[in-house]
């Protein structure tokens, strides 16, 4: 689903990504851990196609993203950690101008509209401008507008940010319930207790490298701790 193979990024003399070599199977949670300034948010936005990288390859269902960036945007939905909205429009709006970037067809945009603003607690404001809304309000449409076109892999910068109790806890059900369809979920978090709870298998950045990857029993066996959290795992990994 993801194939990253000596993915570099510089920024003259600083390597904020450093030779990450990745591979993300389909129907898998996978979350990107690392502290701040470790290179997650760069390597999310070479993998949403926001920024190029300095050298190496990025595969999305198998399509170079370099060479042909259309074909592999379409397989993706992402979802940014800051949640830039156009707030003259209203959330319905918006949807519709996603809509109609991915070429959703008007039968399909009713429903699938009605469908997502229900999911995220929204259709109450769903004729009112984004500029009314909260910031967790924001970040839910996001997720919407990611979901609208239907794609095959989710690239996630922070999805809880701003988010309430119950936004969380439908955030964590909704990427389970996502993967189960055989859909794949790329998240970066500083939250480890989501990426423990909701992801299938940990990467560790720390320094622009890739440390570690595997499930949490193999992070821990990595880390030869014996206590239970990731917590303990990511500090003496990342020390």
């Amino acid at each position: 689903m993801i194939k990253l193979e000596n993915l570099s990024r510089k920024y003259g003399n600083f390597s904020a990504v450093d030779n990450l070599n990745l591979h993300v199977k389909r129907g898998e949670v996978f979350g990107f851990i690392g502290p701040n300034g470790a290179g997650k948010t760069t390597t999310i936005k070479m993998l949403g196609g926001i920024i190029p990288p300095t050298s190496g390859s990025i595969r999305i269902c198998g399509i170079d993203l370099l060479k042909n960036p259309e074909d592999a945007k379409r397989k993706t939905g992402f979802i940014p950690d800051r949640p830039y909205l156009y707030e003259k429009l209203t959330g319905m709006e918006f949807l519709r101008f996603m809509a109609d970037l991915y070429n959703v067809s008007n039968d399909v945009f009713l429903i699938k509209a009605e469908e997502l603003l229900s999911l995220f607690s929204l259709s109450d404001w769903s004729f009112e401008l984004i500029e009314s809304y909260s910031h967790g309000m924001k970040q839910r449409l996001i997720m919407a507008a990611a979901l609208l076109h239907d794609p095959e892999l989710f690239i996630v910068d922070e999805p809880l940010v701003g988010l309430d109790p119950a936004g969380i806890k439908m955030v964590r059900e909704l990427f389970r319930n996502i993967a189960k369809e055989n859909k794949t979920i790329f998240m970066s978090t500083h939250t480890l207790k989501v990426a423990e709870d909701v992801c299938d298998r940990i990467g560790i950045i720390n320094k622009g490298r890739l440390i570690a990857a595997g499930t949490f029993e193999e992070l821990r066996q990595m880390a030869k701790t014996e206590r239970k959290g990731l917590e303990e795992v990511f500090f003496k990994l990342t020390n």
